[in-house]
């Protein structure tokens, strides 16, 4: 008979589990792994260590007033997050950790020159997913010139929170971090939603599944909290910004299909697609020089998100076109089902969960009839 493990070494195993699950297994051997396995278990754990709840936080005679308002802030929005969303009531999210650099993580991803089919990476408790996650951004840069040697095309880009699906919660639980808590409001509690939602349900191995569930829930669940919690100051902020990034979404969408229409031919036995990409490529950016330059003649966005898309126009390619899809993609089927469910918090986290269980191509199925029909398209009428 085995003796099973105590409680604290369970937990230990899984904590480093889930350590491990920020990185993965390349399909390709790869020397550093074991190196990468501690570098994902050492940042994780520092970053827990940082941690302490919100009252010793906002407790502290010196704090900066802004951050002891955004700290109260973030204690509605966790509650409201569980008694309002259906969104677990655990650990998580209840502490706030200082972090001294731009991000919490700098993830790589990786495409074909002709596919938006991202590269994956196994991982011992999420499964395969199109993306690793570095806690130093030098270490993502190198893996992702390893990729680009291999002929794929890459994209690094900053993380500003990450989830551990639960399994730090007896640590303390995923805590608020400084990457991501001087955000508007909106933005602020709507990222709190989107982390939590990856607690209720996930299926291992599908990307555009659990981050697409989780845009949903940020969505859905941020149009709430402005209803009802917020003020008309934080509302009309929110509102400016949701417009700009429809349009930047509406229009990515759009060369997503173009793209992904040129390749397909190309399979199909149709001319070489290389010339046709590159007309892709410069009508994207084209038509986002149309939309900056109304964004900016109507101060419509702040200097910092002007330059973190202008960065990710000038640098998209098919890795990052496809990442942006994972988290897009399937959004609108999960906005239905939450309407077939009679706007349920906790009839639609349910039917997510059964969805999650089930094979691959049952969800796909499910999830291609739940989608809306395509409108129109309205990319000029959006950019004009």
């Amino acid at each position: 008979m085995k003796h099973p493990l105590p409680r604290c070494l369970r937990r230990m195993a899984a904590s480093i589990g889930m350590a491990l699950a920020l990185g993965g297994c390349a399909a390709a051997p790869d020397d550093s792994l074991a190196g990468y396995y501690w570098q994902s278990f050492l940042g994780h754990m520092e970053i827990m260590n940082a941690a302490k709840p919100l009252d010793e936080w906002i407790g502290q005679p010196g704090i900066p007033p802004a951050l002891r308002e955004r700290l109260e802030l973030a204690r509605r929005a966790r509650r409201f997050a569980t008694e309002e969303l259906g969104l677990p009531d655990n650990a998580s999210y209840r502490r706030y950790a200082q972090l001294g650099r731009k991000a919490a993580v700098w993830n790589v991803v990786a495409a074909p020159p002709y596919s938006l089919e991202l590269h994956t990476w196994c991982f011992m408790v999420t499964g395969c997913v199109g993306y690793r996650g570095y806690f130093a951004e030098a270490d993502a840069q190198a893996e992702a010139r390893r990729l680009a040697q291999t002929g794929l095309e890459t994209s690094v880009y900053p993380v500003p929170a990450y989830s551990t699906l639960g399994y730090s919660n007896w640590l303390g639980g995923d805590p608020i971090l400084s990457t991501f808590v001087g955000w508007p409001e909106g933005d602020f509690v709507r990222l709190l939603f989107h982390e939590l939602a990856h607690q209720v349900a996930y299926a291992p191995g599908d990307t555009a599944f659990n981050e697409s569930y989780a845009t949903a829930v940020e969505r859905l669940g941020v149009r709430q909290w402005l209803r009802e919690e917020s003020t008309p100051r934080a509302q009309a902020e929110f509102t400016a910004g949701e417009k700009r990034r429809a349009e930047f979404r509406a229009l990515t969408r759009s060369t997503r299909s173009a793209l992904d229409a040129i390749y397909q031919q190309a399979d199909g036995g149709g001319e070489a697609p290389q010339a046709a990409k590159q007309q892709a490529m410069q009508s994207f950016r084209d038509d986002y020089e149309k939309l900056r330059e109304r964004w900016v003649s109507a101060d419509q966005v702040p200097p910092a998100q002007l330059a973190s898309l202008d960065r990710w126009v000038r640098e998209a390619n098919n890795a990052a076109f496809g990442a942006q899809g994972a988290y897009d993609d399937l959004a609108p089927a999960f906005m239905a089902l939450f309407e077939h469910k009679g706007r349920r918090w906790d009839r639609f986290h349910a039917a997510v969960k059964k969805l999650a269980k089930a094979s691959l191509a049952e969800r796909r199925a499910a999830m291609k009839e739940l989608m809306p029909a395509a409108p129109a398209p309205t990319l000029h009428a959006a950019t004009s």
